[in-house]
């Protein structure tokens, strides 16, 4: 990507204080032999070791001198205004030079009966976070915005092409990314619960329904539902698989808090929160554990895939992507400061499991006590 002169400098400033590189413990790795499952087919996808880096957590993160800096920038509101756009660019450019048509994506969807479908999804009584108000993804208003929505799935597959950057497309790629996540989560339930049955899945934070249509696929005889904060993306959800092949069991889209669901106890064999604990506080993530151990059924799994602190490539993220990063998204410092395995233990859940599923995410699983 084309860099402004703004940037530019950003990048000269960070780097010269020279406080990006760290040194500590001799990283691992992690193999990982993947069952990738296409929307019609299943393939056997066998992928290298994915390395740690030296740190427990990126040094652009929390209290140190570097994150500070970076702090100080994004609070500058002129340059937050360059960086949001910048971050913007870097998003869309990686779509577009990797064939993923963003700009038609999006004009497609704001084109079409999308809208209608708002009607039926919308909860008028539900009473929004306050920090799920706050300008992130570099929109002012959020989640809470047809733009935001329409440009959902297009900003993630570029997420997932700067994920796997080796694979030959964006099919391969995704393939590997939720392939990966998908034979991770089997095989924890396999192992840890007394049935191997899934017949109720809840996907928290479920946006336009990426990740819930993988898991309908992946298992066709489960039940589906869809949770998430914003009635724009399970509009869009909604409209989306209303175009896709029937299914057997319809996926279910519920506008609702992931923090208090309102849906019965122990009514769920696995909660699965994809890519969201990162754009939420602290009290939240721990607010979402509890929910989802109060929604599993004894012996159910909690399959949470999200940034890997530990990741050696985010580790090793160049000045400006990192900066560009933290200024569209408020709460990260919160996520690479929470300890997972801890907040999971407290909440009461066993068997806790994490494995880099591909070079920046973890997979973390683990099991309600039965």
């Amino acid at each position: 990507m084309a860099l402004s002169s703004p940037l530019q400098n950003l990048s000269s400033l960070i780097s010269a204080h020279g406080i990006a590189t760290a040194t500590a413990k001799a990283p691992s790795r992690h193999q990982y032999a993947v069952h990738a499952a296409a929307s019609d087919t299943a393939t056997t996808v066998e992928v290298g070791s994915y390395e740690e880096g030296k740190l427990v957590r990126p040094k652009w993160t929390g209290e140190t001198p570097l994150s500070r800096m970076v702090r100080a920038l994004i609070s500058f509101k002129p340059l937050y205004s360059i960086l949001k756009l910048g971050a913007r660019q870097v998003l869309i450019s990686t779509a577009e030079k990797n064939n993923i048509p963003w700009r038609e994506m999006t004009k497609e969807i704001l084109e079409s009966q999308v809208y209608k479908e708002m009607d039926t999804i919308q909860n008028h009584s539900l009473v929004y976070p306050d920090y799920y108000l706050n300008p992130f993804h570099a929109y002012d208003e959020g989640n809470l915005t047809w733009l935001a929505a329409a440009e959902a799935e297009a900003a993630t597959k570029s997420m997932v092409r700067r994920a796997i950057p080796n694979a030959s497309s964006i099919d391969e790629a995704t393939q590997i990314l939720r392939g990966n996540w998908l034979q991770a989560i089997e095989q924890h339930h396999l192992q840890h619960s007394q049935t191997s049955m899934i017949s109720d899945i809840l996907d928290i934070g479920c946006s336009v329904g990426v990740s819930s249509r993988c898991l309908a696929d992946k298992f066709p005889t489960a039940n589906v539902t869809g949770l998430d904060l914003s009635p724009y993306f399970l509009a869009v959800a909604q409209h989306k698989e209303k175009r896709g092949a029937p299914r057997k069991n319809p996926i279910k889209w519920i506008h609702a808090n992931g923090e208090d669901t309102g849906l019965p106890s122990k009514s769920f064999d696995l909660v699965s929160i994809a890519y969201v604990f990162h754009e939420c506080p602290a009290r939240a993530i721990v607010n979402v554990v509890k929910e989802a151990f109060r929604l599993l059924r004894p012996g159910g799994t909690l399959a949470m895939t999200d940034n890997s602190p530990k990741s050696k490539v985010l580790q090793e993220l160049s000045p400006v992507l990192f900066t560009l990063m933290k200024s569209t998204e408020p709460f990260l410092d919160e996520y690479y400061l929470t300890d997972m395995d801890e907040t999971l233990m407290e909440a009461g859940f066993v068997n806790i499991t994490s494995i880099l599923t591909n070079p920046r995410h973890v997979t973390l699983t683990a099991t309600v006590p039965q």
